[in-house]
């Protein structure tokens, strides 16, 4: 079988994500930077392999996914390296639930409503909108919130080793922990502020860190 290649920005969350995951299964793979943010996802060779512009995708030895879920699913149940899903059905499904919460709940007041204005912004000559910021940290901070209730006493999200759904959140909070309503949030959230710490430490989070 020959390396997965993944299609997408090193910036993104999640291309972020899916390189999270190969990295924990100590997998090689070659990133194919599509930087969305000059308009690449719209050119003709991206939208066959995302119709809808989006990042990342995956091309395995012929096979092409994507949607970052599917994808990492595939990398999880088709290739060699750490298991990523719990065995446990009922740690399975509690995964597939953060997963799912991470993309309904979390990822656009985070990402899109808080540090897109409050870094990138400014970066650009911008001044944030604050009631609208503040609006969107409450709605992120009550997903966090959910998120620091299942955590219960694992180690990590779901138990005490890495899951997929650590790699859905870790791009993240990477993000979202240079604002100060993010680090807000982690201090109001501890069982959350400590499996950031351990996340974080991480070689598959060091390594796959983007450059600005």
């Amino acid at each position: 079988m020959g390396d997965p290649i993944v299609y997408g920005p090193a910036y993104s969350t999640y291309t972020r994500t899916v390189r999270m995951a190969l990295a924990e299964k100590a997998l090689s793979y070659k990133l194919v930077e599509v930087d969305v943010m000059k308009g690449e996802g719209e050119k003709p060779e991206h939208l066959r392999r995302h119709p809808f512009g989006k990042v990342p995708a995956l091309e395995h030895d012929g096979f092409t996914l994507y949607e970052t879920g599917a994808i990492n699913h595939y990398i999880d149940d088709a290739l060699p390296g750490l298991k990523l899903t719990p065995i446990d059905h009922m740690r399975k499904a509690r995964m597939n639930q953060i997963m799912g919460l991470i993309d309904s709940y979390l990822y656009q007041p985070a990402i899109h409503g808080v540090f897109i204005p409050r870094v990138i912004g400014p970066m650009m000559g911008q001044t944030a909108d604050e009631l609208k910021v503040a609006e969107k940290a409450a709605a992120a901070d009550k997903a966090l919130g959910e998120i620091e209730k299942l955590i219960g006493s694992n180690s990590f999200l779901v138990g005490p080793s890495v899951s997929l759904a650590d790699t859905h959140l870790a791009p993240v909070i990477a993000y979202y922990a240079q604002t100060p309503e993010g680090e807000q949030a982690l201090k109001k959230h501890p069982k959350l502020a400590a499996w950031w710490a351990r996340i974080r430490d991480r070689p598959s989070f060091k390594t796959t860190a983007p450059k600005f």
